[in-house]
């Protein structure tokens, strides 16, 4: 249960016999994620450096970010699932003692094989971590103050997204690439007893693994995502694309069918009979196509036209990655009164004005102090629609369903921001090169306009989310029984 003080304290949250700050709670579960998000970008800045370092490959280095992106998308559902049957905070814990141990394996790599192996089990652990800090974090806030720590809980993952192209570009200018996940390991070593002192331990009763469901999830995502991000290298229309998507399609097909049936459904299907849900799902996938599709393009253009260091074309990209640490704690505290549908229309419409923007400036010498309003525009517009994504999909489903929803909501994004990668880098390729400033400029225009309409159609999907979406009647009827959260008393630091 969470209470509160007297209306001159702070917040606090119930953590059985005790209470601990509000704050605490929410650092107890940002911190992790933190670490988690800024993984997602930080390798891109050193590629160069490994290529040097380890004598790696092109297709090396594709997998070097490959290896952490698939595990991390595919294994997200099932990691909810067992958080869900075991305890959110015990798997959650193992995801970041897993995360922390893979880094010191990375930070050791000496082979680009070591390396790929290391990234995959980061992912493993990332794919526990996301997904239930937030499921965690919902759970211990109070419901008047759920807006507010979700808005900062998007804030910090905003911060990680700023972070991941400065720390990457300062550790290869300043130290050796092994660095930057070293970094991860003191946050790992703070972060487990954190976690164990302040948070609860929840589950749902009586719930079962769908082992079935979660093989072939596990499998129908691989195929996909594999697809999605060999597409781009392979030839979307290669045998070895095509044969994945047909495979990860059917392994689908198959897991719909299973859990029409399942006692104990990895993914409630009535979940997408919640419109709110549905339509929130595809603004994170738009979302994460557009805008993180063009900032990979973006974050290089920074440095070849004209040419920067990876630090300061990391350092000017602040301007676009540091607003949603300030707009979505904002976003969070209006929410309930404006509606979370019409803050994503907002946040999508920003970011598609400030992508225009960007491309009809950008030239092969094009001064950041022309870039600098449009990046500031777009990255109000991600702040914007951060929190409000957060707070309805976990406001559209039955409290015991939250962890499921939470991870079918990460894994979505992660597909979309996977394919955005792939797409606007093919169609960046079909017109332009990296050889030059012009030939790079050449293949961001049309690259960036694509991204621009998929953002654009988000925004319109965001105008019809119910303004206070509420959980099915129905779906909690068809679930487990009600979640009550163990009483245990959390171990002490």
């Amino acid at each position: 249960m969470t209470t509160l003080n007297s209306s001159s304290e702070a917040p606090v949250a119930d953590t059985g016999r005790r209470t601990v700050p509000l704050w605490l709670t929410i650092v107890a579960c940002s911190v992790p994620m933190f670490m988690v998000a800024l993984d997602n970008l930080v390798v891109s800045t050193a590629l160069r450096t490994l290529a040097v370092d380890l004598k790696a490959s092109t297709s090396d280095l594709q997998w070097f970010v490959n290896a952490y992106v698939l595990t991390f998308a595919c294994l997200l559902l099932t990691a909810a699932g067992l958080g869900d049957r075991f305890g959110r905070r015990k798997v959650f814990v193992l995801g970041v003692i897993i995360f922390t141990l893979s880094s010191v394996a990375c930070g050791f790599a000496d082979t680009t094989g070591e390396l790929i192996a290391g990234r995959t089990l980061q992912g493993f652990g990332a794919a526990a971590v996301m997904p239930l800090s937030l499921t965690l974090l919902a759970a211990a806030v109070p419901e008047r103050k759920r807006g507010l720590a979700l808005g900062l809980w998007s804030g910090i993952s905003g911060l990680a997204v700023a972070c991941g192209p400065v720390v990457g570009g300062a550790v290869v200018d300043g130290l050796d690439w092994q660095w930057i996940f070293w970094v991860n390991v003191p946050v790992g070593v703070v972060a487990v007893p954190l976690a164990l002192w302040v948070l609860k331990e929840s589950s749902v009763p009586r719930a079962r693994v769908d082992l079935p469901g979660m093989l072939l999830a596990t499998g129908a995502l691989i195929g996909i995502v594999w697809a999605i991000v060999n597409g781009e290298s392979d030839g979307w229309t290669s045998g070895r694309i095509l044969g994945a998507f047909g495979a990860g399609v059917l392994l689908l097909v198959l897991f719909v069918l299973w859990e029409r049936r399942a006692p104990s459904p990895l993914l409630p299907l009535g979940f997408y009979r919640i419109r709110a849900f549905v339509l929130s799902n595809i603004v994170s996938a738009t979302m994460y196509f557009g805008v993180f599709g063009s900032i990979f393009l973006l974050s290089q253009y920074l440095q070849i036209a004209p040419v920067r260091t990876p630090l300061h074309a990391g350092v000017l990209t602040l301007s676009w990655t540091l607003m949603p640490m300030v707009i979505a704690p904002l976003a969070g505290l209006i929410t309930d009164k404006v509606g979370g549908g019409r803050l994503m229309a907002l946040g999508l419409t920003l970011q598609a004005i400030g992508l225009t923007w960007i491309n009809l400036v950008a030239t092969d010498d094009t001064p950041y102090s022309k870039l600098v309003a449009a990046m500031i525009l777009g990255g109000a517009g991600m702040g914007f629609a951060f929190a409000p994504t957060a707070a309805v999909v976990l406001g559209a489903v039955p409290r015991e369903h939250q962890g499921k929803a939470s991870g079918a909501n990460t894994t979505v994004r992660e597909i979309g921001g996977a394919l955005g990668v792939a797409v606007l880098g093919t169609v960046f390729s079909n017109s332009g090169n990296d050889r030059s400033a012009q030939a790079f400029v050449d293949g961001l225009h049309p690259a960036v306009w694509v991204g621009v309409g998929v953002v654009l159609f988000g925004a319109v999907c965001g105008l019809f989310i119910p303004r206070h979406p509420k959980p099915t009647p129905e779906l909690a009827d068809q679930s487990a029984p009600t979640e009550e959260p163990r009483t245990e008393e959390p171990a002490r630091a």
